[in-house]
């Protein structure tokens, strides 16, 4: 017997799409009232009701009945991948959601792309559910390549959730498969990433630059995007150290050697990259770092990436500010505050940090000082040592700028 509430709503998915009212349907042989209540799914059909509207409709009575839920599954997996527009995607999570009876792989596969395109909207604690899961199926295939994926997905995920701990055990989880199993480099390197910047982000700095240093070597001979992300984490690694001088040759490699063309995205994050080091030297080159803030305002207008628009946006609120441009640097800093953030951790910091700087220049030194030590103490307690003695660097020198002969 086909079943309510699913003959209704198909019932009346397939009227619609043949632009019949219920009347022009029902003819003679129906009442309106009772195929209503069919739609509503309030009355469950009866054999002769469901030959009667299948001849209308001119369709089979398979029309009817809804498909098991790995077909329904496989279907919508299907129309994700060839189109990959956001109506598909979300058609293919409600598909996961009906749960029992779907084919572990599939369901992998389904999950995998549900995370990628929650990632792509930093909306990371729903893409962490969908890991999460997609861990657990992984497990279940006892797949090494997949489980080595997925472990890795993960850590970045838990990195740009502030998870730092559990982000360096999923790597360092995935790592060891990787390793073991003898993977490919992609899926070596690509725990190698995730486990570098989550020991980095978790103060690890030796076991990270060790680690970076085996990734280096290991996509040495490649130009691809793996190749530029291995030298931008190891420069990024250098920077934590403060050692500027062997981090700026490293991510110029990569600037100079990967192409647009190649991976708009990753371009783009490059040049975030490269202008933050030129404001960390003493004296900040504002010069440089502004012209790669023009190249990344160019990338932006294609990519439309609304985490990576604010981080550009803030970092010119930085330039503007290391300028001696207060009140632009106000004006920035309160549009970026008007975005709904979606920020990582650690520029969420910054942006703090830069009110914070604002307040004290601007003389609510007593608030200023408070928030920044608070944003010290916090960065300090999550490992975040390097990030905890930049913030400490900048309240002196900012202290230095309130109380200098020289104000803005």
């Amino acid at each position: 017997m086909l079943e309510q509430p699913f003959f209704g709503r198909r019932l009346k998915q397939l009227r619609t799409e043949r632009g019949l009212s219920q009347a022009a349907l029902a003819g003679d042989g129906m009442s309106t009232g009772y195929l209503s209540r069919l739609e509503s799914g309030a009355r469950q059909p009866t054999a002769r009701a469901v030959e009667y509207l299948a001849a209308q409709l001119d369709v089979k009575i398979a029309a009817f009945e809804e498909p098991g839920a790995t077909d329904s599954l496989a279907q919508a997996l299907a129309i994700a991948i060839s189109d990959h527009s956001d109506e598909t995607i979300e058609a293919l999570e409600r598909s996961l959601s009906t749960g029992g009876g779907q084919d572990p792989l599939l369901r992998w596969q389904a999950l995998w792309q549900v995370a990628q395109w929650h990632r792509g909207h930093n909306r990371h604690t729903r893409e962490r559910g969908h890991l999460e899961e997609l861990v657990a199926v992984g497990d279940t295939l006892a797949l090494p390549a997949l489980r080595a994926r997925g472990l890795t997905q993960l850590a970045r995920c838990l990195r740009a959730c502030g998870e730092i701990t559990l982000a360096v055990e999923a790597a360092r989880t995935a790592h060891e498969l990787a390793g073991d199993h003898d993977l490919s480099v992609q899926d070596l390197a690509g725990s190698l990433l995730a486990l570098v910047s989550a020991e980095a982000e978790a103060g690890r700095l030796s076991e990270a630059r060790t680690h970076a240093d085996d990734l280096t070597d290991l996509t040495g001979g490649r130009s691809d995007a793996l190749w530029a992300e291995a030298r931008w984490t190891a420069a990024a690694v250098r920077v934590r150290q403060g050692d500027l001088e062997s981090a700026q040759p490293l991510l110029e490699q990569a600037l100079d050697g990967f192409s647009s063309t190649e991976d708009l995205t990753l371009w783009t994050r490059l040049r975030v990259a490269a202008a933050r080091l030129h404001l960390l030297k003493s004296p900040p080159e504002l010069d440089a770092a502004e012209q790669y803030v023009e190249e990344t305002e160019a990338g932006l207008t294609f990519l439309r990436i609304p985490a990576l628009e604010q981080e550009v946006l803030s970092l010119r609120a930085d330039i503007t500010f290391q300028a001696g441009r207060f009140a632009d640097a106000r004006a920035l800093l309160d549009r970026v505050r008007g975005i709904e953030p979606q920020m990582t951790y650690r520029n969420r910091v910054r942006l703090d940090v830069l009110d914070s700087r604002l307040l004290i220049i601007e003389g609510e030194e007593q608030e200023g000082l408070r928030r920044m030590r608070a944003l010290a103490e916090e960065a300090q307690a999550a490992s975040n040592i390097d990030l905890a003695a930049e913030i400490w660097r900048l309240l002196a020198e900012t202290l230095a700028q309130a109380h200098g002969p020289a104000q803005s």
